[in-house]
């Protein structure tokens, strides 16, 4: 006989092209009729189910939680996997799979775990996994060392109680730790993944396609690109009598599907096959905004537009220019900064859900520098006299690679009629979420457009992944233009030595001072980011725009 799960995972498994997009309804519509009647008919269920079905333009890449540092990755996977330390409804750092936490000696951070704790898989959890979970991420494929940055090893003291032995001290230590998530040592090694999957090379593993965590939602099933259903993980720590079950939602199952089609995907919205879409486009807010039964959360977050060019090469990829690299020369990039015109970026292309920045992290972040904040104005003028005395004033062919989403696309539009008045013709290529992070990892593009958010809300994270110089052996470091300024990593260095905030702060300054000065990166917008939604749903932002579903509830 089918089981009611069987018999409603059925439904609604096709994928959803956009020609498609009515019958996909009626799937779906199916498939949540199957819910609920088997919500209904399942013998001594005591709990009314609360589906929440989120749409979004980009599926998660892997499930491996120690590999690839994208939004669309921890969204998913930090409502599966618990790190030592989580973020509170109020944003603080707050205890999570720690309880307390000292530090023994300057060298030491010692970590007081919380006691029966289960896996997804009904394993404890122990010392040994943290251990296990620390060394894995300190693995060279790993790209998510900053979220244990300055930690050389883990060592276990006792039955739960580990220490953390700094290779270098690091004040905001806790800060960097919400991002590092927690495996089973023992799921992890059965399954042949006691080392994070070969992310660039599209490697293949079993926690690239499962997950085991402690979170509050478990995995149910999963189709890439499709669709992936979490359900409760009833069993979670931080339900009743804990100090977060004041904060609980009243969600059973979390439905996640990818939408390509930003038409498709607001559409899916309105018309109630989806509750929640974690990327609405912004020609598109103000419509939600004003639609009865719809509502739209707005935050800032600390993630900002960047152009990025290849500063390494002696000749210049995928461009008109013969054995020179116009971008190594810093009156081109400066150049291509006053030809930029972002208050027109930001008022036509970004409908004012954004600032002008110029600087490469967010106001909310630690070591944010107002008064470095002053971008010049644009200069097409004086841009064609720098670019004339470089010894460009004919300019030049080059491709900028950018990534295949609506906002990203549109920026990259409006960007290439300024940078022609200069005369640098730009050839377009739109590339896949999938794909354009391998390209990038492989130093495959001359000329790029990315968003990069500080989860960390720290600023040292975000200058050194992108602009430390690159050892070619880590996957954490993201500066793909192969910037290399010793000074600037020494400073790096320091910041992550000092103890004292404000000297802390005094120093990232001074590395904010030099990037600035330098343009290895060409700061754009800081971006303003909403959730669109029915009326019903309840989910609060948080400024690192990541879902915490076990706050979400349905009406």
């Amino acid at each position: 006989m089918l089981s009611c799960n069987a018999w409603v995972e059925g439904w609604g498994t096709d994928p959803l092209p956009n020609h498609h997009f009515a019958s996909s309804v009626m799937r779906r519509f199916v498939g949540g009729i199957g819910i609920l009647l088997c919500a209904l008919i399942v013998p001594g269920a005591a709990v009314e189910a609360k589906t929440l079905r989120i749409a979004l333009s980009d599926d998660a890449t892997t499930l491996d939680p120690h590999v690839a540092d994208l939004i669309a990755n921890n969204r998913l996977l930090h409502n599966i996997y618990d790190g030592l330390v989580t973020r509170d409804k109020d944003f603080k750092i707050a205890p999570a799979l720690a309880v307390s936490w000292s530090q023994p000696d300057a060298k030491t951070w010692r970590f007081k775990l919380r006691p029966n704790v289960k896996f997804h898989d009904g394993s404890p959890f122990t010392e040994d996994d943290v251990v296990f979970s620390l060394n894995r991420v300190l693995h060279p494929l790993s790209a998510l060392r900053a979220s244990v940055l300055g930690v050389a090893s883990a060592r276990r003291v006792d039955d739960l109680t580990v220490d953390f032995i700094m290779a270098e001290p690091n004040a905001v230590l806790l800060n960097h730790l919400v991002s590092f998530r927690i495996m089973s040592k023992a799921w992890s090694t059965k399954n042949g993944s006691a080392v994070p999957q070969n992310y660039k090379d599209k490697e293949e593993t079993f926690a690239a396609r499962n997950t085991n965590g402690t979170g509050p939602f478990r995995l149910v099933s999963r189709q890439p690109d499709v669709r992936t259903v979490l359900a409760e993980h009833r069993d979670w720590w931080g339900r009743a009598p804990s100090a977060y079950a004041s904060e609980m939602g009243d969600l059973t199952q979390v439905e996640w599907m990818p939408i390509k089609s930003t038409a498709t995907r607001i559409a899916a919205l309105l018309s109630g096959t989806v509750d929640l879409v974690l990327d609405p486009p912004v020609q598109d807010r103000d419509r939600i905004k004003n639609t009865p039964g719809f509502k739209l959360q707005l935050g800032s977050e600390p993630r900002v537009f960047f152009l990025a060019v290849d500063v390494h090469r002696d000749e210049l990829l995928y461009s008109s220019i013969k054995g020179k690299n116009p971008f190594k020369d810093l009156r081109v990039r400066q150049a291509m900064a006053l030809a930029v015109d972002v208050d027109l970026l930001v008022k036509k292309v970004n409908r004012g859900y954004g600032r002008p920045t110029a600087l490469i992290v967010g106001k909310e972040v630690q070591g944010y520098a107002a008064e470095l904040d002053r971008r010049s104005p644009a200069d097409v003028s004086r841009a064609r006299k720098l670019m004339a005395e470089a010894g460009y004033a004919q300019g030049f062919e080059v491709t900028l690679d950018c990534l295949n989403q609506v906002l990203f696309s549109e920026f990259c539009q409006g960007i290439l009629p300024m940078l022609a008045q200069i005369g640098i013709r730009t050839k377009l290529n739109l590339v896949s979420f999938t794909n354009i992070f391998p390209k990038l990892q492989k130093f495959d593009s001359s000329f790029y457009i990315m968003g990069y958010g500080a989860q960390p809300m720290d600023a040292l994270a975000p200058m050194q992944s992108l602009l430390r110089s690159v050892d070619e052996k880590r996957s954490d470091v993201n500066n793909w233009g192969r910037y290399n300024n010793r000074q600037l990593d020494a400073l790096f260095v320091k910041i992550g030595r000092e103890q004292n905030m404000a000297a802390r702060d005094a120093l990232i300054r001074e590395a904010l001072m030099v990037v600035r000065d330098d343009l290895p990166v060409i700061p754009l917008i800081q971006t303003v980011h909403a959730w669109a939604m029915r009326s019903n749903v309840d989910a609060p932002f948080v400024p690192n725009s990541l879902p915490y579903f076990y706050r979400f509830s349905v009406k």
